[in-house]
């Protein structure tokens, strides 16, 4: 099973360019609303027409624009969750699921009910239908299809919390068990972790090269990889010569090839004819610690801070701490015990510097 997609489509003011090419996988597209993942799932399913390129589904060529191939949806065998749902308004739960499995397959009916959580809703049409149990229909219904691909554009979005983690264990082993590639779109960053295999970000219309997700959350590459991946302290930081400086959160610090978390991004950077590079760096908030549980001898940035805000959380405390000089505070989390300690200790934090990322535009 496998997925092949180099296509460019332009809409107005907006070009989606995007190209990957996939496995017996899940890979999802992550990105801000407005950058093109859902296009591109319409284009895989043949709703929509790229402009040029190619897409080829388990070896066999659905669209190519050279040689004016266009297969209509119905021949791609692609299984799609809309966003809307798409049911059939005059016909209930049962027949709805129904009408992919044919008569020789009505007796799966029950088990898909009780799989998806719709037993007793058989006999209520969508109207009647909460958006969680429509949602739960749609998915039902598309994988009784089965299809060659799967593709979800935001499958669980309507489902609380405790319905949401159990379709995702339903519905990632019914994938597994199907041995489908499938295209899953997402804006929840813990839940691509979790369901996906890989993952292809994509920013204003273009993506990214994919990448394993745990590569991508533990050396996000890019300003966006950090900002998607959940990084909640970003600025601009420059390099001049050995120096490191990230001027907004008051950051200084001589820079040295390897200690930061990252490819070698700079490294990159100071090749260029620019004396001075200007790039990012990114902090997560749990990776910031008190200089009291930090080894003296761990190389790591140390500064003085103060407290400006003071957030409780269910299980740890956020705090928005200033450093001397800085134009804006950095948020640092941590849990509840160690948030006690604080006051018997000088206030003065640790970032080490294996956990600073370098970052590029």
């Amino acid at each position: 099973m496998s997925i092949f997609c180099d296509i460019k489509k332009r809409l107005g003011d907006f070009t989606l360019q995007i190209s990957f090419d996939t496995k017996e996988e899940t890979v999802a597209l992550m990105g801000a609303s407005g950058c093109g993942k859902s296009m591109t799932l319409r284009c895989i399913a043949g709703i929509q027409k790229p402009d040029a390129g190619k897409i080829i589904i388990n070896g066999v060529t659905v669209f190519d624009s050279e040689n004016k191939i266009n297969l209509p949806p119905q021949k791609r065998r692609v299984g799609y969750m809309f966003q809307d749902y798409a049911l059939f308004p005059n016909m209930t739960v049962e027949k709805n699921i129904g009408a992919v499995l044919g008569k020789e397959r009505l007796d799966e009916l029950p088990g898909l009910l009780e799989t998806y959580c719709l037993t007793g809703l058989e006999k209520l049409y969508p109207r009647q239908l909460s958006g969680g149990q429509k949602q739960r229909c749609a998915l039902a219904r598309m994988i009784a299809m089965s299809p060659e691909i799967i593709l979800l554009d935001e499958p669980f979005a309507a489902l609380d919390s405790f319905l949401r983690w159990q379709m995702e264990q339903e519905v990632a082993a019914a994938i597994k068990k199907a041995g489908k590639s499938v295209l899953f779109v997402s804006h929840d960053r813990d839940e691509v972790f979790r369901v996906s295999d890989r993952v292809i970000v994509m920013h204003q219309g273009k993506s990214e090269e994919i990448t394993e997700k745990h590569q991508l959350y533990k050396h996000p590459k890019t300003y966006v990889d950090a900002l998607l991946t959940g990084c909640k302290n970003i600025c601009p930081a420059t390099l001049t010569g050995d120096l490191l400086e990230a001027k907004e959160f008051g950051i200084s610090f001589p820079y040295r090839q390897g200690e930061l978390r990252g490819t070698g991004n700079l490294e990159v950077l100071d090749k260029r004819e620019e004396k001075t590079a200007i790039h990012y760096i990114g902090i997560r908030s749990k990776s910031i610690l008190p200089a009291f549980l930090v080894a003296e001898d761990t190389k790591a940035f140390r500064a003085s801070y103060t407290i400006e805000q003071t957030i409780e959380n269910v299980f740890t405390y956020v705090l928005m701490v200033r450093l001397p000089e800085a134009l804006q505070p950095l948020r640092w989390e941590m849990s509840k015990d160690i948030y006690q300690t604080l006051a018997d200790h000088e206030a003065v934090l640790a970032i080490p510097y294996e956990s600073i990322y370098e970052l590029v535009e």
